[in-house]
């Protein structure tokens, strides 16, 4: 939960080979993360708004703006499709949406 944005596409796609091997066959897996579209000027619109909803939630505009550029700097994001494309990759079945708020996006897929 939450942890593989920080990781780069490559990465992301060997870690959930890893997890995927681990697991028994049919056992659930959970991943929630940031998502949401990469297209040109997808990527910066989204990212405004992820700060303006920090801001209008009763965040320090600067500490919001803040981690806006951090994570437009650091996180190699993926979009939603992607982000189901590299379960289906490492194996995973039954891959579906099951949680969607803003920028953040939640699947469930089985072994």
């Amino acid at each position: 939960m939450l942890t593989l944005h920080f990781l780069a596409p490559e990465e992301r796609r060997r870690t959930a080979i890893e997890i995927r091997r681990r697991l028994k066959p049919g056992a659930s897996f959970v991943a929630a993360h940031l998502s949401f579209p990469q297209g040109e000027g997808e990527r910066a619109l989204w990212l405004s708004r992820y700060a303006a909803f920090a801001i209008a939630s009763g965040t320090d505009p600067g500490q919001a703006h803040n981690a806006r550029t951090a994570v437009e700097a650091r996180l190699k994001l993926l979009s939603p499709e992607q982000d189901e494309a590299v379960l289906r990759d490492a194996g995973f079945l039954d891959v579906g949406l099951f949680y969607s708020a803003f920028t953040w996006q939640g699947w469930v897929a089985y072994a």
